[in-house]
């Protein structure tokens, strides 16, 4: 595995995969890896002949007042999980070799970032977009693995691609769970042992949202009532957004007449944590 720091860097051990008749896999990380990071290099493994492991904390993606100073950090531990599961280049840049000096140009994603994540950390999406951009421009993979956690950061990009005529596949890969349910999060890290205990209630209310539309429960104010309902009965928790949404635009919807996505953001003490789970909405006949 070999790691480096510069652009020049990354292209030139890219290009060379290339012309080795390699195709190239690219896995956007900030780092703190985990088990749902690794299982993205895994699929890419699977598929790519060369795979590309970027770690890089984007401060372009941080509002103020967020975790950017805090937000976990242990290179050499990621770096042995890349080896582990072997990674063929991990790219680590500095922000000034990402960012010269004032950005003038972003990455603007519309209205799939102005609900759920967008709507309480405006510019974060424009953010996630531009680094991105610059990753796919850099690398240049023929596959990018995104997890469907970030289910509207991995909507964006995949608009983004279509957009703009990005010459890379996205590969969705599903959400990695501990055996109680709770979504792998670096973010995880920050939780006392009891806000882990309460943190469980995000994926009981996405749970209950499932089951009741399964029963044939359309009414997408009473889903998000009753996931709410389970949230709110933990002590330490605020909720940032509950909402259903359509799985293509990400707008809000009054009634599961189609495909939809149940998403929430929720504050577990002071550590924000997100999730989301598919509700496939077929309307019945009466």
């Amino acid at each position: 595995m070999k790691v480096v720091e510069t652009i020049v860097q990354a292209r030139a051990a890219a290009g060379a995969a290339r012309r080795a008749g390699k195709s190239i896999g690219l896995v956007p990380t900030m780092g703190a890896l985990h088990e749902g990071h690794l299982s993205l290099v895994r699929a890419s493994r699977g598929e790519c002949g060369f795979t590309v492991v970027s770690i890089f904390v984007n401060p372009a993606q941080f509002g103020p007042g967020e975790d950017l100073s805090r937000y976990p950090r242990g290179l050499e531990a990621d770096l042995e999980a890349c080896r582990g599961s072997e990674a063929d280049l991990v790219f680590v840049p500095r922000v000034e070799e990402m960012y010269h000096g004032e950005n003038l140009t972003w990455v603007e994603v519309g209205r799939l970032g102005e609900h759920l994540c967008g709507a309480s950390r405006p510019g974060h999406f424009r953010g996630v977009g531009t680094v991105v951009a610059k990753l796919f421009n850099i690398v240049e993979p023929d596959r990018a693995y995104f997890g469907q956690k970030d289910a509207q950061q991995l909507a964006i990009i995949e608009r983004m691609v279509t957009d703009l005529n990005m010459n890379v596949e996205i590969r969705r890969c599903p959400t990695v769970r501990q055996k109680d349910g709770l979504a792998l999060s670096s973010r995880n890290v920050y939780l006392s042992e009891e806000q882990r205990r309460e943190a469980l209630c995000l994926s009981r209310a996405l749970g209950r949202a499932v089951e009741l539309a399964r029963k044939g429960e359309r009414d997408c104010a009473a889903l998000i009532e009753e996931m709410r309902r389970v949230i709110e009965a933990e002590a330490e928790t605020r909720i940032d957004y509950i909402s259903i949404v359509d799985r293509e635009l990400l707008q809000p919807l009054a009634r599961l007449d189609r495909p939809g996505l149940a998403a929430l953001a929720v504050y577990v003490g002071q550590t924000r944590l997100i999730d989301n789970m598919a509700l496939d909405g077929q309307e019945r006949p009466s």
